[in-house]
């Protein structure tokens, strides 16, 4: 792990709070009898990243001290140094609840079937100031957003969180997807396989059109064009999103035939590039699932995104125009269209992963191809509005492959169908 970029929080490797295979039947004997706290669904893979290192330098939620500073000056303490953190995270508990924990107090965590996941050495018990939370993360007083909803209306009867130490045991393998889901220390081990010097990951939430394809593709570029031995991640997140996004499970099919088919970046790709090398963007991307949740918080949780993957090993992370944005509910922006890419320039505390700008990118037809629109100020591109894409996918109809690849466009219409 020594050649690759060191974890957050200058540590030399990830953290590791994951109870091991040989200690689970005692582990689990002793959490028995304690008090239990109920995770949700959607904290739950906050339970399992801080465990297996992918929230370094974490090692348990966030103490009110801890978490009021990473709301006022964006950075986490780590052995006495600052390090850029952006979105706090501890556990949050009703105000019932609360009154029967203190500080120093062992809880065992369970999931929504009741079932024993972890362990928390309480270190603190506090209010949770939701106003101040969610003017921080999301720069807005408004809360008629989706993060605002997650914290008003998902959490409303929680008005409390929990701080503490953790220990988990290993998180269950989904029997669908689960392969792809790696932990730092199993991602950093297949980077040192690969032998690249360079790692961009490109976040994303979504099935891929042409032109989100194209951030990927365009980032790898770039680094091999500055001299570098690098490989790209196709790194979706895979933990709990909107209603209305796609699931998890057929994002992934998406994303495989993509990959197996070998159609990323064909047709897009710089062939002045690839062709002298022999090689083609898929030999150089791999899939990999990153299961944690979404706060939609545009610059907030681009820095949230960059740390995940730094824990992991990439060395650059794909930043593009309106990163992890969501509107307001009158559809008006909450955030600039570059804010994303500029909040990196002013961070408090130390980030190594490096962002890689993408800005808005579509399919020109005097060029065949899709590529960056700034290269095309005068010149109207291939466009259909997000609303047109479902509908077309809602009659069974193929998407067009200007826009969309027919592998994606066909998995998605059979899966609308069913």
């Amino acid at each position: 792990m020594s050649d690759l970029i060191a974890p957050h929080g200058g540590l030399s490797e990830p953290v590791c709070c994951t109870v091991s295979e040989s200690e689970k039947d005692a582990f689990l004997a002793g959490a028995a009898d304690l008090p239990k706290v109920p995770v949700s669904s959607a904290d739950l893979s906050t339970v399992y990243r801080i465990a297996d290192g992918t929230l370094s330098p974490l090692t348990g939620p966030m103490n009110s001290e801890a978490w009021n500073l990473a709301l006022d000056e964006k950075v986490v303490m780590s052995n006495g140094k600052k390090y850029a953190w952006t979105i706090p995270l501890a556990f949050p508990i009703t105000a019932e609840l609360a009154g029967t924990l203190s500080a120093g107090q062992k809880v065992a965590l369970t999931n929504p079937s009741g079932e024993i996941v972890a362990t928390l050495d309480i270190n603190d018990v506090y209010e949770w100031d939701k106003p101040k939370y969610i003017k921080c993360v999301y720069g807005t007083e408004r809360t008629d957003h989706p993060g605002a909803a997650m914290v008003m209306e998902g959490d409303k009867e929680n008005t409390h969180l929990l701080g503490g130490e953790l220990k988990a045991l290993p998180q269950p393998k989904s029997p669908a997807i689960g392969q792809y889901v790696l932990t730092p220390r199993e991602v950093r081990a297949l980077l040192a396989e690969k032998g690249w010097d360079a790692a961009v990951a490109f976040q994303t939430r979504n099935p891929l059109h042409r032109a989100h394809e194209y951030a990927l593709v365009y980032a790898l570029e770039v680094l091999l064009k500055e001299g570098k031995n690098a490989g790209a991640v196709l790194n979706p997140l895979i933990g709990e999103t909107k209603s209305d996004d796609v699931s998890a499970e057929i994002r992934m099919e998406t994303y495989e035939k993509l990959i197996t088919d070998r159609a990323m970046g064909d047709g897009d790709s710089d062939s002045e590039l690839w062709e002298p090398r022999g090689e083609s963007v898929p030999d150089r991307v791999i899939l990999l699932g990153l299961d944690i949740k979404m706060f939609y918080g545009g610059p907030s949780e681009a820095v949230m995104h960059a740390i995940y993957r730094q824990n992991m090993g990439y060395t650059n992370i794909v930043i593009g125009r309106k990163h992890a944005d969501a509107p307001f509910q009158d559809g008006t922006a909450i955030w600039g269209d570059f804010d994303a890419q500029e909040i990196f320039d002013n961070l408090n505390g130390e980030l190594l992963i490096k962002p890689v700008n993408v800005g808005f990118a579509a399919y020109y037809e005097s060029i065949g191809r899709v590529d960056l629109m700034e290269n095309h100020k005068d010149e109207k591109p291939v466009f259909i509005s997000g609303k047109d894409v479902r509908a077309t996918l809602l009659k069974g109809d193929m998407v067009d492959p200007r826009i969309m690849r027919p592998s994606t466009s066909k998995i998605l219409a059979e899966a609308m169908a069913s």
